[in-house]
């Protein structure tokens, strides 16, 4: 009995004051993009689209665009762009509220890096403050690797600490106020994952987690699979995507607080 007491006063507090601290994160860690709006007209080689493994990225008149519901995050176009118009930055907040609102077009903000300043990318569909405090999700892995799965699973370690927000993961989708989505939702997970969706009860709040959930990933040539919830679920009911290949735990918290917690406390 004294040696646990011993160990858990060795360990300490170890839960970050998130969102009003940042975490660390390794600088290997690829996260928002950053992209120089100018014309690529001069660049013959088109070295970058070539690179891409997804098609993510696509050239416009204004220069290159990078589709986060695709991009798998690898640094293939950063590293073969020759002009260097194409970075990835290390901030982890990089869900958005619409599909429209992944697609990179320009510089990340200038205040990127400041707690508790910036919501997700994009607009909110609706007013989700009614979960402000206390949020019941129903998990869903849909055919998924189990990358995603594992890092949302770790949300409930003590670093993280998702209970202290008032959101906790539900057992069933009646017990639930919305659902949290993995994987592409192959051909297996399409019943089930209607079924979940029209048991939770309205309003519900639907959260898409993972390159595979948001547009297919790597699976999305796959006869077998489905090109990410929006392909199975009615046309705008996902309220929140977070990117990734899998996206860090840090941008999944992020994620789920900037459906409800996070609009209250961090204006």
């Amino acid at each position: 009995m004294f040696d646990i007491i011993k160990e858990r006063i060795h360990q300490g507090y170890r839960t970050l004051d998130y969102p009003f601290k940042m975490p660390v994160i390794t600088p290997r860690f690829a996260g928002l993009p950053s992209v120089t709006p100018t014309s690529c007209a001069g660049c013959e080689s088109k070295a970058c689209l070539k690179a891409c493994p997804m098609g993510a990225l696509n050239i416009a008149e204004t220069g290159p665009e990078l589709d986060m519901g695709r991009c798998l995050f690898c640094r293939a176009c950063e590293n073969a762009c020759p002009e260097k118009k194409i970075a990835f930055t290390h901030e982890h907040r990089i869900a958005a509220y619409s599909r429209e609102a992944l697609i990179v077009r320009g510089p990340a903000p200038a205040d990127i890096c400041q707690p508790g300043v910036r919501p997700a990318l994009g607009q909110q569909k609706r007013d989700l403050s009614l979960f402000a405090r206390s949020l019941k999700l129903r998990e869903v892995s849909a055919g998924g690797c189990m990358g995603c799965e594992a890092d949302v699973n770790v949300l409930g370690t003590l670093i993280y600490d998702l209970g202290r927000f008032g959101i906790e993961y539900a057992s069933s989708p009646r017990h639930a106020d919305g659902i949290l989505v993995t994987g592409p939702v192959d051909e297996n997970m399409r019943k089930a994952l209607l079924d979940t969706w029209e048991a939770t009860p309205e309003p519900k709040i639907v959260i898409a987690v993972g390159v595979c959930a948001i547009s297919g990933g790597t699976f999305s040539c796959g006869r077998e699979n489905c090109l990410g919830v929006e392909d199975v679920l009615p046309k705008g009911s996902v309220d929140v995507y977070v990117p990734g290949c899998p996206p860090n735990p840090w941008s999944i918290l992020d994620g789920i607080l900037s459906a409800a917690w996070k609009k209250k406390r961090m204006k």
